[in-house]
């Protein structure tokens, strides 16, 4: 039998350390270590021009990210689609994907996977090394 959540909880980016590891700087702000929730998690991301967040896939999740500020570039299995403010990209399971920040400006966006592996070691699988393999964080609940 699973607990529902059954009170509103908020939480702020700042309140979570950052996980840079794939590079850029992922804030997971919901997810079963940070409020208890139990379908999926989902964060914030920030990119700086040039950055990246290294190629991976989720072999249980589908990943949805919407694109707030900036100009970001996503390869889904070598496809390239470029990525703007409002604009919002499902990444299915199983699909490899990277995302570059190609503009000149710091990028921003919100990001969910669901389901949840069934344990968080399994939920992400890199497929090309990890840019601060040090930098991980592992308190976070999940990473993108």
């Amino acid at each position: 039998m699973t607990t529902a959540i059954t009170r509103t909880v908020k939480v702020a980016s700042e309140e979570v350390d950052a996980n840079t590891k794939r590079g850029g700087d992922l804030r997971v702000t919901l997810s079963p270590k940070t409020v208890g929730c139990t379908s999926g998690f989902g964060g914030v991301l920030t990119l700086e021009p040039g950055d990246h967040i290294t190629e991976h896939y989720h072999p249980y999740s589908e990943e949805f990210l919407h694109i707030v500020e900036g100009t970001l570039t996503m390869s889904l299995d070598g496809e390239q689609i470029t990525l703007g403010p409002g604009d919002s990209l499902l990444v299915p399971i199983g699909v490899r994907h990277r995302l570059v920040n190609t503009g000149d400006s710091t990028a921003r966006g919100a990001f969910h996977l669901s389901p949840l592996a069934p344990r968080p070691e399994l939920g992400h699988v890199d497929t090309e090394p990890a840019q601060h393999p040090a930098e991980s964080n592992p308190d976070v609940g999940g990473t993108p």
